[in-house]
């Protein structure tokens, strides 16, 4: 679980963006954890392309350096891959592994311990791409029903484990060689040392799933989120919870603090859920209606499970 504080930090960064097609609320918090470790970043248009958003969350372990590097620099490379803006998916794949071998190579972040999940999104042509190496979490709301836009890699699945074990490593107790509880990542290099393996088969690895869907007018909004929130709702929780609050004009920004105040643990004595750093970012879509407009289309009551969408 890591060490906690006696007290949690409950203090918010909160921030809120607006465009004629999005109203977007972003807010983390501390809680019970001695350190802040996540970072996060948020553009309504990107430098050199004004049609296309990106936003992402960076849920780091171990250390704060190696999100704070990915929140700064992930979109950098994305951009700078040949396949962009004409193959999002094969911009964003490639994007993730040579940020991570830049920190490999760079002083500052070589040497490092720690390492971050990588969770990112860009809107664009009416379509979400969707990139994720690790346990952070995007979820849409589509008329309420939660779909999953990404997937938990964890070493307990079949396939991860597979990998793992290809590469030298082993999975005990639902972790990397008994370490780590995830099994994709920035950094964590002591895991990327197979000299016989690419990057792509390392014991943990930063290839992230893409997935792709359109976003069309039953779509209300996407919540990415650090695993602080999933370990304690469902998807389908969060979207009504989140759901509900932007029905009566609340800001998003403002659904994401309450959001975490609803998921922080009143001590970390027990399971520790509920205990962790918490980043949560609401991206609502007008569909040039207006926030009051939102639900106008989305008549039907939500559903009760999360539908995953390749």
């Amino acid at each position: 679980m890591g060490q906690t504080l006696s007290e949690p930090v409950t203090n918010k960064d909160t921030s809120l963006k607006r465009s004629p097609d999005l109203t977007v609320g972003t807010s983390n918090m501390q809680g019970w954890r001695v350190h802040m470790e996540d970072a996060h970043s948020s553009f309504l248009s990107l430098p050199g392309h004004l049609d296309t958003a990106y936003f992402a969350v960076f849920d780091g372990h171990g250390g704060s350096k190696v999100a704070k590097y990915a929140a700064a620099n992930l979109h950098r490379k994305i951009l700078a891959q040949p396949s962009f803006p004409a193959d999002p998916s094969a911009a964003m794949e490639r994007g993730f592994l040579a940020l991570d071998e830049e920190m490999q190579n760079c002083k500052e972040t070589r040497d490092e311990l720690a390492g971050s999940t990588a969770l990112a999104i860009i809107l664009r042509e009416g379509r979400v791409w969707c990139a994720s190496a690790g346990d952070s979490r995007a979820v849409m709301s589509v008329c309420g029903l939660a779909v999953e836009l990404s997937r938990d890699h964890k070493p307990s699945n079949e396939t991860e484990k597979a990998r793992i074990q290809a590469a030298g490593g082993w999975v005990d107790f639902n972790r990397v060689n008994g370490n780590l509880a995830l099994s994709r990542a920035l950094g964590d290099f002591v895991f990327k040392r197979n000299t016989k393996k690419s990057a792509e088969e390392q014991i943990v690895t930063a290839k992230p799933d893409v997935t792709v869907n359109d976003v069309t007018p039953d779509v209300e909004f996407i919540v990415l989120a650090c695993d602080g929130i999933w370990d304690v709702l469902t998807n389908q929780e969060v979207v009504n919870f989140v759901r509900v609050r932007l029905a009566q004009e609340m800001d998003p920004d403002v659904v994401c603090e309450d959001l975490m105040m609803q998921c922080l643990a009143p001590d970390c004595h027990n399971s520790g859920l509920g205990c962790d750093n918490m980043t949560v970012m609401i991206i609502g879509f007008l569909h040039r209606k207006g926030s009051r407009h939102l639900f106008q289309a989305c008549a039907r009551p939500p559903k009760s499970r999360s539908v995953y969408l390749p």
